[in-house]
This record gives structure tokens, C-alpha cells and sequence, in this order.
């Protein structure tokens, strides 16, 4: 895939509040269908899992550490994205950032990581 570390991380917070494992063993790496494919539509997979499965997401809530970039202009169009794929109101996500401090390999700027957590509930219990 693209490798969006943060579409990954709500991915697979939703696939584990559904027990249904992880994104690697949907989306495997090794399966070229899925070379350089958007997390976007891979988070639209997951999402049409969740929704057969008779879930909706209640809130996201989630932090990206990175050294590099300084995602803090990015998150209003991140927490739409997300918002408007999950169909949920935007004020539902929310999207942390923090560094490192320049330690560990995050710190010296190999690599970004993120978490996410996510409310689940059964389709129509919020309503």
C-alpha cells in the first residue's frame, strides 16, 4: 500500500475491536493487489467488513509520532478524511501528534509510527 501509518493504525484499532485480526492478514504485503494501493480504499475495506459485521465507529481517537513532518496544518483535512470514509461527524476524530524528542530510531527521523483506539458500537444502538 501507500503506507499511511495513521489509515493503518485505524485500520487495524478497528479490526482488533472487531476480532478480526489485523490489517496484515487482509491486506497482505505479499499479495501484489495491494502494491502502492491507497489506505483510503483500504480503510473503505475495513470499513464495509465492520458494517456487515453490524458495528459503526462511535470516535477515533488517535496520535502520530514523527520527528518530521509537522503533520499540526494537516489534521483538519486528516480528521475529514477519516471522518467522511467511517461516515461519522469529524468532531468524532481525533488526531494527536507528538516526536520523539529526538530519541530512538522515531527521534532520529527513521520512521513514523501511530496508534489509534475506536469506539465500536452495534449499527443503530447510537442513534
Amino acid at each position: 500500500s501507500d503506507a499511511d501509518v495513521l489509515l493503518h493504525a485505524v485500520c487495524d484499532a478497528i479490526l482488533g475491536a472487531l476480532g478480526k485480526g489485523d490489517i496484515g492478514e487482509h491486506f497482505p504485503n505479499t499479495d501484489d493487489h495491494y502494491k502502492d494501493i491507497s489506505s483510503l480504499k483500504l480503510l473503505q475495506k475495513v470499513q464495509n467488513i465492520m458494517t456487515e459485521d453490524g458495528y459503526a465507529v462511535g470516535n477515533v481517537d488517535a496520535v502520530v509520532i514523527a520527528e518530521e513532518p509537522n503533520i499540526k496544518k494537516y489534521k483538519p483535512q486528516m480528521k475529514t478524511q477519516i471522518a467522511s470514509m467511517l461516515k461519522i461527524d469529524s468532531s468524532a476524530v481525533n488526531i494527536k501528534a507528538t516526536t520523539q524528542e529526538g530519541l530512538g530510531s522515531l527521534g532520529n527521523k527513521e520512521g513514523i509510527a501511530a496508534y489509534a483506539t475506536v469506539l465500536l458500537f452495534k449499527s443503530g444502538e447510537n442513534e
